[in-house]
């Protein structure tokens, strides 16, 4: 999903991978970070958990960009 939006709207993502444990670390919580899976556009959470939808992940970064939003 990310790459394809990114590749949409010309925004450049990354992707970051980590360990179950370092997930679940107490330097992890500390960041601030929110729990994976999550989307983050800028400093926003667009979707968290295993109900992240593309549909509410694009509206976030049209948002951003100063886009209106799809029409549905």
């Amino acid at each position: 999903m990310m790459p394809r939006l990114g590749k949409k709207y010309e925004l450049e993502v990354e992707e970051i991978s980590r360990s179950r444990e370092e997930y679940q670390s107490e330097a992890y919580r500390a960041a601030g970070l929110p729990p994976a899976p999550a989307v983050l556009v800028e400093d926003e959470v667009a979707g968290q958990g295993p109900g992240i939808s593309e549909e509410g992940v694009e509206a976030v970064i049209r948002r951003h960009l100063g886009l209106p939003p799809l029409k549905s």
